[in-house]
């Protein structure tokens, strides 16, 4: 026991080492760079476009299915890049290690104004419509130099996409919620 403890111990001791020394590049080398910027561009476009494009009548149902796509693609990309399926440089944060302005703001946004916009529309083909965005997407930010595709492949992405978008329209259309309590 007490040798697995201090295995655990050492690699805690070279996590904080190693989390010291990103930090270090990122003052250095991303913070204020001008990828830096596209980002917090990204996030202040999308919030913006959300706030004065939005269905105030549907915001609530939306943001539920836009919270579920957030968390959905900042966990999947939180899995790949522990991986080292893919990884992200230029990162807003540097203690996060995916591409914020696209996991919490550009991906769940552009999911809710697709459910907002043509809602009588099939879904599968807003879906469709959403995978091509993320693999159309995906190249452009590899060739600015944020998003880099290790050991992943543009279609797994699509596919994933599809079914995000599938779900979040699910949980766009479920009827209301049961009271917590009756009065």
């Amino acid at each position: 026991m007490i040798l697995q403890s201090s295995i655990f111990t050492d690699f805690y001791k070279k996590s904080v080492d190693l989390n010291k020394q990103i930090l270090h590049a990122w003052v250095e080398h991303s913070l204020f760079a001008w990828r830096w910027w596209l980002g917090i561009l990204l996030i202040v476009i999308s919030l913006t476009l959300w706030i004065k494009y939005r269905n105030r009548e549907s915001a609530d149902r939306l943001q539920y299915a836009g919270l579920f796509v957030a968390l959905a693609s900042s966990n999947l990309d939180y899995i790949g890049t522990f991986f080292g399926l893919w990884k992200y440089d230029y990162e807003i944060f540097p203690v996060i290690s995916h591409y914020i302005p696209f996991s919490f703001f550009v991906l769940p946004i552009t999911v809710m104004f697709l459910l907002q916009i043509w809602p009588r529309i099939n879904p599968l083909l807003k879906a469709l419509a959403y995978s091509i965005f993320s693999v159309i997407a995906l190249p452009i930010v590899r060739w600015v130099g944020i998003y880099d595709p290790v050991k992943w492949h543009y279609f797994y992405s699509f596919i994933i996409q599809f079914f995000i978008y599938l779900i979040a329209h699910y949980i766009s259309v479920t009827g209301k919620f049961k009271k917590l309590y009756s009065t």
